[in-house]
């Protein structure tokens, strides 16, 4: 049994052993970490870039109560803790000399986490993003539904998916990928992303998904070009994406959506999702 207190370790596969019973029993909540996780795990820390990732867990009475990860440059990732939780890892990072870009997580845990980062590193955080996490009830097309279909993105789409992620990441203020090109080919192989394209053929916008875990797949990304925005073809996409992921048997469909943007919102209440929680993304 190991001591009580925050726990570090560079092995996803040690990580998921001690923390994976955790991270399943709230799935809907820790989402994110364990579709990162699941993707490290079975596609190597090269699955997000060339440094090496940083997984942590808070252990209490020999069980697990906690866990963090990162992935360099990428922002600290935590699952919900209490603020006496938030300091002693901030203090604990702090003196490991751990440099932060920002961090990610429940709103609350996420705020006292960057006030706790403040006051031991003197670093100033910066609110970058408000979202609120949804979770799908009854999906529920919008009317009026444009007209087109839905397909599921081929090779011949590869340039096009490489190049809407990159418009994509760039939009929401994200870190760009390290390799667009590896993003689209594991996303095609998978048969992750689904087009909406227009009567005539043409792709107007894409509804990615995450592969299932714990019984839960994450609807991400959903992305239309600017010039064709306001069509109700972002609406189809996730519409079909949504039908996709019900089809593998997803217990739970989430997705994120930007606070700041009362479009999106909107859109995800009327076609069937319903709030869980919101989030914050703090730059140090």
């Amino acid at each position: 049994m190991s001591p009580d207190g925050w726990h570090l370790t560079e092995d996803v596969d040690d990580f998921l052993a001690r923390a994976g019973d955790c991270l399943r029993s709230r799935p809907v909540l820790h989402t994110v970490p364990l579709t990162v996780t699941e993707a490290l795990s079975t596609r190597g820390a090269d699955a997000y870039g060339d440094d090496a990732p940083v997984f942590g867990l808070l252990e209490r009475a020999g069980e697990v109560r906690a866990t963090f990860f990162r992935t360099p440059p990428r922002r600290l990732t935590l699952t919900p803790l209490t603020p006496e939780e938030a300091q002693s890892l901030a203090a604990h990072l702090a003196d490991l000399g751990q440099s932060l870009p920002g961090v990610n997580a429940d709103h609350d845990t996420a705020t006292s986490f960057a006030e706790a980062w403040q006051r031991h590193t003197g670093a100033t955080p910066v609110l970058h993003e408000r979202e609120r996490l949804y979770r799908l009830g009854t999906l529920t097309p919008p009317e009026p539904f444009p007209e087109g279909r839905g397909r599921i993105a081929g090779e011949e789409d590869r340039e096009r998916l490489m190049l809407w992620h990159r418009e994509f990441v760039a939009d929401i203020g994200g870190t760009p990928s390290a390799d667009n090109g590896s993003w689209a080919d594991t996303r095609i192989a998978d048969e992750r992303v689904t087009l909406w394209e227009t009567p005539d053929g043409t792709p107007v916008s894409m509804a990615g998904r995450t592969p299932m875990v714990a019984g839960q797949i994450r609807v991400a990304p959903v992305y239309t070009p600017a010039h064709l925005r306001g069509r109700g073809y972002a609406g189809a996409a996730t519409v079909e994406v949504s039908r996709a992921a019900l089809a593998a048997g997803a217990a739970e469909v989430l997705l994120f959506a930007d606070l700041a943007n009362p479009t999106s919102n909107g859109l995800y209440q009327r076609i069937g999702y319903r709030p869980v929680a919101n989030f914050a993304v703090y730059d140090f």
